[in-house]
């Protein structure tokens, strides 16, 4: 089977996730059938229903969810380049309970499931990889759960937008590229709150909203507002 090749990028994707621990050569058995998977932005990634995933992140920018039954989505996960998903899904039983949007043009890269847990088998510092990735998500999805959990909308509002802007900063701006609806979704709340609580923060100068997106005007004071729990090593 041919060897996947991989640009300077996708090599530095890897070295920052928790596979960067491993050989190379550990890593291009690993690769074994890997494919690249380029997904458009606001795109859900489908697995066809398999049973387990295994992807890093390339390029671009990607988010975890949560739905309810209802349809209201909560956000759990941003997942920028050098993020594994799916490592909880090679041995789980049942179905995967979130969902999965790329939120920019992104680029995934897919290990085959089987293969992966074929070298964890054989090789326990894959094995020790594949904990040390497991564990540091459950910690942080618990982490990211408790702030929903006892921090108010408002709160949880200044949270994505910091964290959405900082994959876009440029020298006179920090612009969170989201709508207001899709803002609602990520808080699991409704758009009309998320417009109540923007108008405030806009009326205290901290936000300016535009079509391009929301435009953070004091980041600090943002900062004061969210809670220091967020999920910023996702």
């Amino acid at each position: 089977m041919a060897q996947l090749r991989l640009g300077d990028h996708a090599r530095a994707a890897i070295a920052a996730s928790s596979l960067g621990t491993l050989p190379q050569d550990v890593i291009a058995q690993l690769m074994a059938g890997a494919k690249r998977r380029r997904i458009q932005a606001r795109s859900m990634l489908n697995y066809e229903g398999e049973d387990s995933h295994f992807e890093l992140v390339l390029a671009g920018l990607v988010r975890v969810q949560v739905q309810a039954a209802d349809g209201r989505t909560m956000t759990v996960r941003y997942c920028r380049p050098g993020a594994l998903l799916g490592a909880a899904t090679l041995y789980a039983l049942i179905p995967r309970p979130f969902g999965i949007q790329a939120l920019s043009d992104s680029e995934l890269l897919s290990f085959r499931p089987a293969i992966v847990r074929g070298w964890a088998d054989r090789d326990p510092r894959v094995a020790r990889a594949l904990l040390t990735e497991t564990s540091e998500r459950v910690l942080s999805f618990v982490a990211e759960l408790s702030g929903h959990a006892f921090a108010n909308v408002r709160q949880r509002i200044a949270r994505h937008l910091l964290d959405l802007a900082s994959d876009h900063r440029h020298p006179d701006e920090l612009l969170a590229p989201i709508t207001q609806q899709e803002l609602a979704d990520a808080v699991g709340t409704v758009r009309e709150v998320v417009v109540r609580v923007l108008r405030e923060l806009r009326d205290e100068g901290t936000v300016q909203t535009g079509r391009g997106g929301i435009m953070i005007r004091a980041p600090e004071r943002l900062s004061g507002i969210a809670s220091p729990s967020w999920n910023e090593s996702s």
